[in-house]
């Protein structure tokens, strides 16, 4: 293949990823950002103030218990039918339930039955992210020449900063469309963004359907035919690829997740609980545009240092450039509120856009790291299992802990909780490997791979 054509192909594969990657975590952050400024008042409005902040978080807290389930089913089948065919059906699954929330009746219409099926939409939500992240990632990775891996991993990692940005954007038009104001935003204006997706959920279609299947899983795949016509023990290990990867690899899903605990801590205080704190009674009590355009920069902060995080790993290694990453989210922890609590906009902005400038750095380099961890055989459901396991841990915890944190100890008890998460994981990535020189198969040793670009 010539020189255009493998450049051709890796911009085919950085759009797929990373659109892809970006529509999913739009359509997941809008819930965080409705979670914080409008389900209490919406969907719980009987148990009032802190309770239905609680509750509203706790919906959001349940995709996380479904997430590793998502990531061992999907996992499965990007094991056994390909990454591309697996991201087709999460994107799908992820679009549907988010208009679907758009669309959902209030409990002054249909009574109980609205939060219930909240419940259920964000079930299928964490589902389809499960199966997502790892195989976006590994779009990318699995295509890449190694020298380059860290900065192609991280292409699909710009996805939480950029859906960030722009769930923040959307719900700030909204906003000053109907003002400041509760009134109509909260009678119908929150669901323009989750409707609003269904266009997305399109380009990551096109992308998506547009591009093969990776070099290394054809490969891995060819390899395993000719192993069933062998007859070897090892094809038939591979029928399971969770059972193989849990008998030969557990240890690297929990030293991963530990790694990545304080990220997925920061990731969701930052996407999520902040915008509620800002804007409630207990924080600076800021407006809701002003604190939804901190968000917009924010996340394009977060975007820029992921990028950077990523090439950086390509230079002196992912578990070094995770390692000072997550060591300064361990000392932003002690000052992050007391910055926020000076009560301006700008202080909620620099507080905000340092958490996401520090967050790029452990971020970026993430996704290459869990994809070198694992072999091909069973990658995308050990990558997924480590990274939902993670999730889980310092992500679903995380806003409800802040809720009842707050109440009982002030702002700085929450600070705190980063600091822990992150302490927590200077142990995982000091116990980690450097993977930065490993191969994940032949194809991608040294140059792009050869793989042709068409449709199903």
């Amino acid at each position: 293949m010539s020189k255009v054509s493998e450049r051709k192909t890796m911009r085919r594969v950085v759009v797929a990823s990373t659109v892809g990657s970006m529509l999913e975590f739009y359509d997941f952050i809008i819930y965080g950002t409705a979670a914080a400024l409008v389900f209490p008042k919406v969907f719980f409005p009987a148990l009032g103030g802190t309770a239905s902040l609680f509750a509203s978080f706790a919906t959001l807290g349940v995709a996380f218990v479904a997430r590793p389930v998502g990531g061992l089913v999907f996992g499965h089948y990007g094991d056994r039918i390909g990454r591309k065919r697996t991201l087709i059906i999460t994107l799908s699954m992820m679009g549907t339930c988010t208009v679907l929330v758009g669309l959902l009746p209030t409990p002054a219409t249909i009574g109980v039955a609205a939060p219930i099926l909240l419940v259920l939409l964000r079930i299928v939500q964490g589902l389809a992210v499960g199966g997502e992240w790892a195989g976006a990632v590994l779009l990318a990775t699995e295509y890449s020449p190694k020298a380059r891996r860290g900065m192609a991993g991280s292409y699909p990692q710009m996805g939480g900063p950029l859906a960030f940005s722009l769930a923040s954007a959307t719900f700030l038009i909204t906003s000053l469309a109907m003002g400041d104001s509760d009134g109509a935003f909260l009678d119908y204006g929150w669901r323009i963004p989750f409707v609003f997706s269904i266009l997305l959920i399109g380009v990551g279609f096109y992308a998506r359907f547009k591009l093969d299947e990776t070099p290394v899983f054809k490969a891995a795949a060819e390899q395993h035919s000719l192993d069933q016509q062998a007859g070897s023990e090892q094809a038939a290990s591979q029928q399971m690829p969770f059972v193989s990867m849990f008998r030969e690899q557990w240890r690297e899903v929990i030293i991963g997740a530990l790694a990545l605990v304080g990220t997925f801590c920061g990731f969701y205080l930052a996407t999520a609980y902040l915008t509620s704190y800002a804007t409630g009674d207990h924080g600076p009590g800021l407006s809701r545009p002003a604190v939804l355009g901190m968000g917009v920069v924010a996340g394009l902060v977060y975007a820029a240092t992921t990028l950077a995080g990523g090439a950086l790993s390509d230079r002196i290694g992912r578990k070094r450039t995770i390692l000072g990453g997550t060591v300064a989210l361990a000392i932003l922890g002690l000052v992050l509120f007391p910055i926020i609590d000076l009560g301006s906009m700008w202080a909620f902005g620099l507080g905000l856009a340092l958490t996401t400038a520090v967050l790029g750095f452990t971020w970026g380099p993430a996704g290459p790291l869990l994809s070198e961890l694992f072999d091909t055989r069973h990658r995308y459901t050990g990558a997924g299992a480590s990274y939902n396991l993670a999730a889980i841990i310092g992500g679903a915890l995380t806003p409800i802990f802040a809720t009842a944190l707050l109440s009982n100890w002030g702002s700085g008890s929450i600070g705190l909780l980063l600091t822990t998460f992150s302490v927590v994981s200077i142990g995982g990535v000091l116990a980690l490997p450097e993977t930065r020189d490993r191969t994940l198969s032949e194809a991608t040793a040294d140059t792009p791979p050869a793989a042709e670009v068409h449709s199903v």
